[in-house]
């Protein structure tokens, strides 16, 4: 089976595992591993990557249920089982490989943070391409229902998504809104409106994929999924706990999850390894049944 069949009919899920130096203490701490067990990035990176390894070398972690993984750039050129990190995903466990491209967020302005510029993106595609990584994935943040910020945090999305499409890479546009805000489903019908406007211009014969918070509505984004110029719609679980996260996807045909905190939560440093691989698969069931439900 091809990446681009696996992504488009594989049974599962996208594992986000691509937490960047701002959410890595963070991610830790949350393994169990807190502040003062490392003195600098580099040991903190290296801490963040063996928890990376751990969860892919375990033996739920296939391509089975979970189809496709994001990782963080420097995770793409490190090695997971004495293989570059993309490789081993996809010809030891058949999950296909992404790369976070997106380089943090700008201050909020008309209610969203745009993605800061991402200097040096044709070369980092150009290695990726290289690295056998699939896709991309590029994440700015919706935070009230502001039309002239959507339709600029869309525009933004869709022209680094063309420039990621001339690579021959598959872009997941990931313009997030934030689960919390009180006019989310009105946000929601901006951002929908202005995707779909924008997918008139993707050319023909070639799809994108969108990464959509939750949405208020079950089923809001229905006519995304069956888009033709859509390969995938993924959501993510944007703060709410896995329970709740599941609860909601699962009323969204079509929609699979692309999950990071919640795919990490209840693992810890400290599991042996029996107990550890058994957490990580009953969070890969959890996911993967809400993912095919609908």
């Amino acid at each position: 089976m091809s990446q681009a069949d696996q992504i488009r009919s594989g049974q599962g899920f996208i594992a986000a595992l691509d937490q960047s130096g701002g959410s890595t203490p963070k991610a830790l701490r949350l393994y169990g591993v807190e502040e003062d067990a490392y003195g600098s990035e580099a040991e903190m990176f290296d801490l963040i990557h063996g928890m990376r390894a751990r969860i892919v070398a375990a033996p739920a972690f296939t391509g089975e249920k979970v189809i496709g993984a994001i990782l963080f750039e420097m995770t793409m050129d490190r090695e997971f089982g004495g293989k570059p990190a993309p490789s081993f995903l996809w010809e030891d466990k058949g999950v296909v490989p992404f790369l976070k491209i997106d380089k943090g967020l700008e201050a909020e302005a008309n209610g969203v943070q745009l993605m800061k510029p991402m200097p040096g993106l044709d070369d980092l595609l150009a290695r990726a391409a290289k690295k056998g990584i699939f896709g991309t994935k590029e994440r700015s943040v919706i935070s009230a229902a502001n039309a002239e910020g959507i339709k600029a945090i869309v525009a933004q999305q869709f022209e680094i998504g063309a420039q990621v499409l001339s690579h021959g890479l598959i872009p997941i546009l990931e313009p997030e809104v934030t689960i919390t805000i009180a006019d989310k489903a009105e946000a929601e019908d901006m951002l929908l409106a202005e995707i779909t406007a924008h997918l008139d211009n993707v050319p023909e014969g070639q799809q994108i994929m969108l990464k959509l918070s939750l949405p208020t509505k079950a089923n809001q984004y229905a006519s995304l999924v069956a888009h033709p110029k859509v390969m995938k719609v993924v959501a993510l679980s944007g703060g709410y706990s896995r329970e709740e996260a599941n609860g909601l996807l699962s009323q969204n045909a079509g929609v699979i999850a692309s999950f990071s905190r919640a795919l990490t939560e209840g693992l810890s440093a400290q599991q042996s390894d029996e107990d550890f691989n058994a957490t990580i698969a009953e969070t890969i069931d959890g996911i993967y049944s809400a993912s095919i439900a609908g």
